[in-house]
């Protein structure tokens, strides 16, 4: 092994050790308030349902432990056997080094991986949601719904990653920033098609049904200069009993969109909260610094692998040779290298993500409470849908720091109580 590879090796390793450790750590602390409802939460969530949600929590965790042992196994064998070199040796023997070849081997790998992740979705989605009440997929729509993403990946991802290529060829040293443009003109052009042509693929989207909710709610949209044409009810309970609103595209494809899970859990004016909640992030200006985020991530990530494909120690050290110039077939092993080793390094960063996402959920209930004129709708809205989704109330606070992009409820509670 080459120092780089031992470097690697341990991250990846140290990864692995530290997501287990939060996460019995987490354990150990939901285990000693198991056995009743903590004070602040006492009123709000009856013994039985506490219960349960300690039982969820508890399950789901130790099955997550299960799973990243398993991929982290995956990942060391893929990426230190010396598998990938002699696959790539192998494909570029048998179907050469165009473009389109090169755009193969990239898909076949990403397709092979993914089958080690089906037998964990299909248990999470069958055995341990189904035990808790959650799940009401059929194994038809479940099936289905892979077959979709598959297609729509072979219809507009291989077509993507082909022009990506194409572009090192075409622009030589400069052919990351142009990539990484496409990549994102690309991705805005998901966000304007995808509530008209993607997202119904998976889902069914109605009008919500003319009434004093519906009155409510464009009313409110209005007041808070929301431009939205539509609400739309989704059968999010298609596929489980867990609740979400959000809106989603962009210009005058934008609309609001609530599962019909939620609708049956809360009243009207928890609805209302929501919804204006929702829209604090969009008045707040979230969206648009999520997407500069994005837009800035896409343009380090081409950077950083247009450099590490200009690097032979990088090659070498996990059994690729380094054959140098602007071709696709010289970038392709530092592309497969960075997507399977960028989530090793960007776990270390997601505390200071969620950090700021946190501050963003906290901006989005000031506004709704500012909008509502109160609280306690939007206190009673969390409240429910942490109860009916079994949350964990009480998780340790270092591992809601890497894990939750939202701040718990008791931490939102005490936040608008403290701004009312």
């Amino acid at each position: 092994m080459t120092p780089f590879a031992i470097i690697a090796l341990f991250l990846i390793l140290a990864r692995a050790i530290t997501e287990v450790w939060l996460s019995q750590l987490n354990q150990r602390h939901v285990r000693a308030h198991a056995n009743e409802v903590p004070i602040a939460f006492r009123g709000v969530i009856d013994d039985a349902t506490y219960r349960r949600s300690v039982d969820y929590t508890l399950a789901k965790s130790r099955f997550g432990d299960i799973a990243n042992v398993f991929d982290t196994v995956v990942l060391i064998g893929v990426v230190f056997s010396g598998v990938l070199p002699w696959g790539f040796g192998r494909f570029t023997a048998s179907f050469g080094t165009s473009i389109w070849a090169m755009t193969g081997f990239l898909f076949f790998i990403g397709i092979a991986l993914s089958i080690f992740a089906l037998p964990f979705a299909w248990y999470a989605q069958f055995k341990l949601e189904q035990r808790f009440g959650f799940n009401t997929a059929t194994m038809k729509t479940w099936v289905l719904d892979r077959v979709k993403g598959f297609l729509l990946a072979l219809l507009l991802g291989y077509p993507l990653l082909a022009l990506v290529l194409k572009l090192i060829g075409w622009t030589s040293a400069n052919w990351w920033v142009f990539a990484a443009a496409v990549v994102i003109v690309f991705q805005l052009f998901l966000l304007l098609i995808a509530p008209a042509v993607i997202m119904p693929l998976f889902n069914k989207f109605t009008p919500l049904s003319k009434g004093a909710l519906r009155e409510r709610l464009f009313a409110l949209a209005q007041r808070t200069d929301f431009p939205t044409r539509n609400i739309e009810v989704m059968d999010g309970s298609k596929r489980s009993r867990h609740s979400n609103a959000f809106f989603t595209g962009l210009g005058r494809f934008r609309k609001i969109v609530l599962f019909d899970t939620l609708i049956a859990q809360l009243t009207e004016p928890e609805l209302e909260s929501v919804l204006a909640h929702e829209i604090g992030h969009y008045k707040k200006r979230h969206v648009l610094k999520l997407l500069g985020v994005s837009i800035a991530g896409v343009f380090v990530a081409f950077a950083a692998i247009a450099w590490l494909a200009r690097q032979q120690w990088f090659y070498r050290a996990f059994g690729f040779e380094h054959q140098g110039g602007f071709a696709a077939a010289s970038v392709v092993p530092a592309m497969l290298l960075f997507a399977l080793l960028a989530g090793t390094i960007s776990f270390w960063l997601s505390p200071f993500i969620h950090t700021w996402s946190r501050r963003f959920e906290y901006e989005a209930d000031a506004f709704a409470r500012a909008t509502m004129g109160e609280a306690q709708s939007l206190v009673h809205a969390l409240r429910k849908l942490s109860e009916k989704n079994l949350s964990n109330l009480i998780p340790h606070p270092l591992y809601s720091g890497f894990y939750y992009s939202h701040p718990t409820l008791l931490e939102r509670e005490r936040a608008l109580r403290t701004a009312a």
